[in-house]
């Protein structure tokens, strides 16, 4: 059992999916201090209990969810959390004539108004105190166009945008922000697009597995307050081995 980040306050968004839910173990056995945000109740809460963290469910797209998060990171930790990471995501796979519009604005919400929200949010106690990191967890379809990704790419490139302003206007304040940027990663959301049975999609043993995402998300998080760990790309290797 680590302690690197024993006493940290980490607040970590889409627990309960399968990237998310690697991550809170990670950082758990690392000693953070978690709130863990989603949906679904019922797993949100075990993940919770498991860990010690606290649990938040809610919508995070919602504006109501919005206008409260502040109020509620006050009530939790008056100086409001350490950490923020952005790993709640919504992925669609669609030809561009089939991309409806509800669907792509679900997608910009969830994907990247919602992380810029909650990043207003956190950045002002961290900005008071001098300290402070945000994770924003993205993807090699927000860098590299893929078919029938439209509002997927639209989503993870504006994210990404969002990441690298963050950077510039961060130097200097004692704040970090770090991109982590896998390729596919082998979770449930695959499910209903049957990757092993079609050609134009990754199979799941070219998939990453959620916890090399945690690990990475761990690395940045564990450096020393003198060290930004601006961007992780990451990408599966399904013939390496270990040397």
């Amino acid at each position: 059992m680590g302690a690197e980040l024993s006493g940290v306050k980490v607040v970590l968004t889409g627990a309960t999916g399968g990237v998310g839910r690697a991550v809170a173990e990670r950082i758990a056995r690392a000693g953070a201090e978690m709130l863990v945000i989603g949906r679904r109740a019922e797993p949100l809460e075990e993940l919770a209990s498991r860990h010690g963290a606290r649990a938040l469910v809610g919508d995070i797209t919602e504006r109501r969810f919005v206008h409260r998060f502040p109020d509620t990171l006050k009530e939790l930790w008056d100086a409001g959390p350490d950490v923020l990471v952005n790993n709640a995501g919504l992925f669609e796979l669609a030809p561009f004539g089939e991309t409806g519009s509800e669907i792509f604005e679900r997608l910009l919400a969830v994907n990247l108004r919602a992380p810029f929200e909650l990043i207003r949010a956190c950045l002002p106690g961290m900005l008071a105190r001098g300290s402070g990191h945000i994770v924003n967890v993205g993807s090699v379809a927000g860098r590299k166009a893929f078919p029938g990704n439209a509002a997927y790419s639209a989503s993870k490139f504006g994210l990404r945008g969002l990441h690298e302003v963050l950077v510039e206007e961060l130097r200097g304040t004692g704040l970090r922000a770090t991109w982590i940027e896998p390729s596919a990663v082998d979770t449930p959301l695959w499910d209903r697009f049957d990757p092993d049975g079609r050609e134009d999609l990754p199979s799941r043993a070219e998939m990453l597995e959620p916890g090399a995402v945690a690990e990475a998300v761990f690395f940045a998080l564990a450096q020393p307050a003198g060290v930004a760990v601006e961007e992780i790309v990451i990408r599966a290797n399904p013939a390496g081995r270990r040397i």
